[in-house]
């Protein structure tokens, strides 16, 4: 399967951020990719109110993203930002094209490093897989930035029959943020010994954005990373479209080599 993950520095306009989904997504397939990959929030970036910015899911921003994924036959995977009834928002994956029409809610909230994500999103609380049409048997499954930060959500993913497990994010800066996100990554896929394409925000100072304070607004280099923990394809800090073909047999073998999920033993 060819992919892509699209490095974005999403602004604050919901309007501008969906043309660049449609661009990304149309030079994507052109190129031959059947799963294009955006950030986690790529309707609009960290650090502005959220909830007079969030739109159902069956607003014109994810009508939007549904029309281009319709038009060029791929599978666009996109964060958003959906209305919550408590007056917070949903930190939402759309999940659409290729015979799927999905979401998923980032289910650990990035209350660290002085930031309280929860004080303006509500948790998901289920775990999300979906199987594209034209690939038989491929089961992806969906994560959130933060979340990578917790191995039993991608065991779950894998246990669900997940061979890729796609990770969007809007990683904060910091020291040793970015080795952080590496590791974390390459920790995940040999974890759950899927494929793990992780497609993080660009960094907001290759674009002459001031840095962040706390909100986490990206840093770049996203990467594919194999069930082995190999990174196979990266980006630097700025932004991109990084295309790669990624194999779902090697899932397979490196279940057969390193059957980590078969020898689990539970601890609780």
């Amino acid at each position: 399967m060819r992919i892509a993950l699209s490095q974005l520095a999403a602004g604050v306009s919901p309007e501008e951020n969906l043309r660049a989904v449609v661009d990304q997504t149309e030079r994507a397939a052109g190129r031959g990719a059947e799963l294009v990959v955006f950030p986690e929030a790529t309707m609009a970036r960290f650090g502005v109110p959220l909830a007079p910015l969030a739109q159902p899911l069956d607003g014109p921003w994810a009508n939007g993203v549904r029309e281009v994924a319709e038009r060029t036959g791929t599978l666009v995977v996109a964060g958003m930002f959906t209305p919550h009834e408590d007056g917070r928002v949903r930190n939402t994956l759309l999940i659409t094209g290729r015979g799927v029409d999905t979401h998923y809610d980032k289910i650990h909230l990035f209350d660290a490093f002085d930031f309280a994500e929860s004080a303006t999103v509500a948790p998901g609380d289920r775990v999300v897989t979906a199987e594209p049409e034209g690939a038989p048997g491929l089961t992806l499954g969906f994560a959130t930035c933060y979340d990578v930060r917790f191995p039993d959500l991608f065991g779950a993913l894998a246990d669900r029959g997940a061979r890729l497990v796609v990770l969007p994010a809007s990683w904060g800066a910091g020291p040793g943020k970015v080795a952080q996100w590496e590791v974390l990554v390459r920790a995940r896929a040999l974890d759950s010994t899927c494929w793990v394409l992780a497609a993080d925000q660009a960094d907001p100072a290759t674009v002459g954005e001031p840095p962040a304070t706390r909100a986490p607004t990206g840093v770049g280099h996203s990467m594919v990373v194999s069930p082995l923990g190999e990174v196979t394809a990266r980006l630097a800090g700025e932004p991109g479209l990084l295309l790669a073909d990624v194999d779902p047999a090697a899932v397979e073998e490196a279940r057969r080599v390193v059957p980590v999920l078969a020898n689990r033993v539970g601890l609780r």
